[in-house]
């Protein structure tokens, strides 16, 4: 049965109401407008109001107004039941919000017969509505699947740069959080603002771990070689970068549409080794041409590189990594970038004992 409150400040007329809908619902009465929003608010809340409008202290459009101005009984359907019949009153209350107008004195079959009528069209309401939560439910643990799918095939992509080279340890762990950090700290500066807003910081922290994913293509006397690389060696390690950009660039074009983190993913994968002086590789682009995502994951990559044994050298002491970055402002790096770093470089050294590699003997004091 619904629960209709009936509001009125003449007892003969809640009496009348009371007992023309009682036998078919639960009823509800009171003789004010205040005393009216306190059962609206009640729990369960009416499921259909007939609210009287001419009462003292607050009349019945007031008594609609502060309705609909709260969330918790905007949706609750109020049949204005007035002694005043002039088209404009009708009017002015329909354009208040009211679902309908039933004029005094009253008649009990159109009393029941638009009571009915609201009531149905309020269960069709919620219906829909019910249906709707339960899609939009259903959409968003759809989405949630596919984004911890993606997440999951974009590690495994990563992974099997690690896979190669087995030193890098928690490399990857290590550089997407020092991205994010970097990215948080940048994302108020006039010259990053526009880029680093929090749906990019997400998709260029989902994207860091595949900058390496070109080594994948580099051999392993190489990748895995114990000492200096020679001159020849080391243009093929370069090649690494465009390796990588083309594969995820193939991804790209078999996607049935753009995806998000494959873009910034190329673009940090292309660039990440390319210099603020344009002295880096591969296409040494400098200052501006070098995309954000790839200046951030410059700074990471080479200070994991410094702090982090190797095969071929052990960890740099923190002093000194940190006077490698400080020197390589505006030569290496962007100089807003390091400015960055040095802003958060005890988060950074956090980040490095945390996901430490047990054999490195990484230097993080």
């Amino acid at each position: 049965m619904a629960t209709i409150l009936i509001v009125d400040d003449t007892p003969e007329n809640l009496a009348v109401l009371s007992g023309v809908l009682s036998p078919q619902h639960r009823v509800r009465a009171v003789n004010s407008g205040r005393r009216a929003l306190q059962v609206a608010n009640s729990r369960p809340p009416p499921d259909l109001i007939l609210l009287d409008v001419m009462m003292p202290e607050m009349d019945g459009y007031g008594v609609l107004a502060e309705l609909h101005a709260n969330p918790a009984t905007a949706d609750i359907p109020v049949i204005f039941v007035t002694a005043l019949e002039s088209s404009d009153d009708e009017e002015r209350g329909l354009t208040l919000g009211a679902v309908d107008y039933i004029t005094k004195p009253i008649r009990p079959a159109i009393v029941v017969a638009r009571v009915r009528t609201q009531l149905e069209l309020k269960a069709a309401r919620d219906l829909l509505q019910d249906r709707n939560r339960g899609l939009e439910a259903e959409v968003a643990r759809r989405m949630a699947e596919n984004l911890r799918i993606q997440d999951v095939s974009i590690h495994a992509l990563a992974r099997l740069a690690e896979v190669r080279d087995p030193e890098t340890g928690n490399h990857l762990r290590r550089t997407q959080a020092y991205v994010h950090t970097l990215a948080q700290q940048l994302s108020t500066h006039p010259r990053f603002a526009a880029f680093l807003t929090p749906p990019n910081i997400e998709v260029l922290v989902k994207s860091a771990p595949l900058h390496d994913i070109g080594k994948v293509g580099i051999p392993d006397s190489i990748l895995l070689k114990p000492g200096k690389l020679t001159a020849d060696e080391w243009e093929i390690m370069k090649t690494h970068c465009r390796l990588g950009y083309l594969a995820i660039e193939q991804a790209e074009l078999d996607a049935e549409r753009p995806v998000a983190f494959l873009a910034m993913a190329k673009e940090i994968t292309h660039h990440h080794h390319e210099r603020w002086d344009g002295s880096g590789y591969p296409d040494g682009l400098a200052g501006d041409a070098i995309p954000i995502s790839a200046r951030l994951m410059a700074l990471a990559d080479v200070f994991d590189a410094l702090i982090v044994q190797r095969s071929y050298k052990k960890p740099f002491p923190v002093e000194e990594a940190l006077r490698i970055i400080r020197d390589g402002q505006g030569s290496h790096f962007d100089p807003d970038v390091v400015d960055a770093f040095f802003a958060r470089v005890d988060e950074f050294l956090r980040i490095a004992a945390a996901y430490a590699d047990a054999e490195s003997g990484a230097a993080t004091d």
